[in-house]
């Protein structure tokens, strides 16, 4: 059985608000349609796809595992990052730069890509991909 292309990956951040504004204001993803779910979220696109889920808090019941209340968020367990292709990186490094977001940037050696490195507001890594121009 062959996997198919990533579909979305879900974060459940310590602040819904902030991190939904972290990836449509900063990273430019937009806030789109979610089924009527039991539980606060946003379903952000990209390319018409729901790339990245935020899940807010949600009640314990059967065949459901929530997290305690006691959560910690100061890694990602075994998650290092996310990444992107992206587009005109003089545009997002300028975003970046004004909405105050440290971020680090490298160019792949042979391919002459440009790659940049930040972290969103509970610390999960994101790598923007931009090709070589």
């Amino acid at each position: 059985m062959p996997l198919g292309g990533l579909q979305h990956y879900t974060i459940e951040p310590q602040n819904l608000e902030r991190t939904r504004e972290f990836y449509c204001d900063v990273l430019g993803l937009e806030n789109g349609d979610r089924p009527p779910l039991d539980f606060p979220g946003y379903w952000l696109y990209s390319g018409g796809q729901a790339t990245v889920h935020l899940m807010g808090t949600r009640k314990p019941r059967d065949g459901i595992v929530v997290r305690g209340t006691e959560r910690t968020y100061q890694d990602t367990g075994r998650l290092d990052h996310i990444a992107f292709a992206a587009t005109d990186v003089d545009g997002v490094r300028k975003r970046l730069q004004a909405s105050n977001v440290k971020f680090r940037e490298q160019i792949v050696p042979r391919t002459g890509d440009t790659q940049i490195f930040l972290y969103d507001p509970d610390g999960i890594g994101v790598e923007l991909n931009f090709p070589k121009t």
